[in-house]
């Protein structure tokens, strides 16, 4: 008669728990996204990072990215893509993922996106977040179409990836947290232009206060109604 050593019954629950774990985590709602592409990918083997940008379409302020290493044994329940949730939920959520999670963030400001472009600008902040996570991923997620030149890792674009990956979808919530709160601050510095209340998208009250004041040092000149070129 044999019996299978302690160490061996160990390792053996231990694997159970992580594929019931990872089993979870396939089996999420449809319409949310979950941890496919990144078991795909190795985890939670290897470190694997979801990378995402807010503010792109604003007249002002940053574009601000975000990347994040979720650990697959404490992930916050009810990630998805920061569209979809509430500033009240955002925030719940982005204190949670600061604390279970590896996180950066980085930004370009409106020189860097007037001097290349809001698509560039985007690109290099992702760069910039993923590498200053605190230890290097061994892949990349990528919101969008393009995979950020100069990464030090192996990389995936995923179209619409805040709807389809949990990392991808963390660093949306944190990326978007960041730059309202970015935002808000600005507006004691510029009070005529209310960027408490728009983060510097284009609502018909920022392109008053554009008309009658003229743009600030946040606004993006290479984007209308600062721009006046054809």
């Amino acid at each position: 008669m044999s019996r299978t050593p302690p160490d061996s019954r160990k390792k053996r629950t231990a694997a159970n728990k992580t594929a019931a774990k990872q089993a979870e985590l396939f089996l999420l709602p449809a319409d949310r996204p979950d941890y496919c592409l990144e078991i795909e990918a190795g985890a939670p083997g290897r470190p694997v990072a979801g990378a995402d940008e807010a503010g792109r379409g604003p007249l002002a302020g940053p574009v601000v990215a975000a990347a994040v290493i979720l650990d697959p044994e404490n992930i916050p329940p009810g990630l998805d893509d920061s569209k979809k949730l509430t500033a009240k939920k955002r925030q719940s959520l982005f204190d949670l993922i600061l604390a279970t999670a590896e996180v950066a963030v980085a930004s370009s400001g409106p020189t860097h996106i007037d001097r290349t472009d809001i698509r560039k600008a985007s690109l290099d902040a992702m760069r910039r977040a993923l590498a200053a996570l605190p230890r290097l991923p061994e892949y990349a997620l990528i919101d969008g179409r393009d995979v950020p030149p100069g990464l030090r890792c192996r990389a995936r674009a995923v179209i619409k990836g805040d709807a389809r990956s949990l990392s991808i979808a963390a660093a949306s919530i944190v990326a978007k947290v960041m730059r309202d709160r970015m935002m808000e601050r600005s507006a004691a510095d510029f009070p005529d232009f209310g960027f408490d209340k728009h983060a510097g998208y284009g609502t018909a009250a920022h392109r008053k206060a554009i008309a009658d004041n003229g743009p600030c040092s946040l606004h993006r000149m290479s984007f209308r109604p600062m721009r006046s070129d054809p």
